[in-house]
């Protein structure tokens, strides 16, 4: 099985360049849709409340992700506080809305990536990494130089930018973003962002282009392709039936999908009449059907 993609570029100095480029779009901040355009290197804040330095909330083995993430080592995921979305309904409210954690400069970052690799993860998994974008590849050469060789995983929201993604390509081996909602209507209701049915489908597109179907070594264990999340949720907001014809149609029947049941009143959904409950058996086996009826053969889950 090749080697992460990341090697190579490193090898070649491209790493450090990227993380230049990268920098260049913080000040004015364009990293994300938002386009704040605030000076975050010069300290201003915008929707994420970032600014130079990323803010790690946690780090470790994760066996709650998707089986073939997880393995028998675990995912290495490394929570960063804050996100360029902030749902209304986050399930990790403290740390998206709160900013729980500390801020940590690239040697600590580097340091927290070869540990997971030390510990017997499969992955490095970044949660949340749009608005840290450019800090994870300030990091990334400083922790190859430490030996770190398995595959990163991008685990995003799914609002993108295209260019920003390019600047990605060879860095991350797996895309693993969420396709929240069809509807821009509950976008804006929920997240505050009027656009994220267009730029979610360049970004899965993009990132299919870049790294493909997700591929599997011999044990099961994800080396490189797309994974993508789609978190049912109460009263059909999240336009299951749609979002999963335009997996399957525009990006590939073949692509790996999570159908999420684990919706639950978090943050402050219950301060909308839609989201203050918990999905239903029901719902959930519809949005399971809407997907096989889609055409999409490689579920997450014991009915994959």
């Amino acid at each position: 099985m090749k080697a992460p993609s990341y090697l190579e570029l490193h090898e070649q100095g491209a790493l450090r360049e990227r993380a230049d480029l990268a920098f260049s779009l913080l000040s004015p901040c364009t990293l994300c849709p938002r386009l704040c355009r605030v000076d975050r290197l010069g300290g201003e804040r915008g929707v994420c409340e970032t600014g130079k330095r990323a803010i790690l909330s946690s780090f470790g083995p994760h066996f709650g992700e998707e089986s073939p993430l997880v393995g028998t080592g675990g995912s290495g995921t490394i929570f960063f506080a804050s996100c360029n979305l902030l749902c209304t309904f986050c399930q990790n409210y403290e740390i998206s809305h709160l900013r729980e954690g500390e801020e940590v400069g690239p040697e600590t970052l580097a340091e927290v990536m070869v540990r997971l690799q030390r510990r017997g993860c499969h992955n490095i998994n970044f949660v949340t990494p749009t608005h840290v974008t450019a800090q994870i590849l300030e990091a990334l050469p400083l922790a190859v130089e430490r030996g770190l060789s398995i595959p990163l995983v991008y685990n995003c929201g799914g609002y993108e930018r295209v260019e920003t993604l390019r600047l990605l390509e060879g860095v991350f081996d797996i895309y693993m973003p969420d396709m929240k909602f069809w509807d821009n209507g509950f976008a804006w209701r929920f997240c505050r962002v009027r656009d994220y049915r267009q730029r979610a489908v360049e970004a899965l597109k993009e990132m299919h282009r870049q790294v493909g179907d997700l591929i599997l070594d011999e044990n099961g264990i994800a080396k490189r392709g797309l994974i993508v999340r789609h978190l049912v949720m109460p009263s059909g907001v999240a336009g299951t039936a749609e979002v999963m014809r335009f997996i399957a149609e525009e990006i590939s029947p073949h692509t790996y999908v999570n159908v999420m049941s684990q919706y639950r009143p978090c943050g402050r959904a219950f301060e909308d009449p839609l989201l203050a409950r918990r999905i239903t058996a029901r719902e959930y086996a519809e949005a399971v059907s809407e997907a096989r009826r889609a055409g999409l053969d490689r579920l997450d889950g014991p009915w994959g």
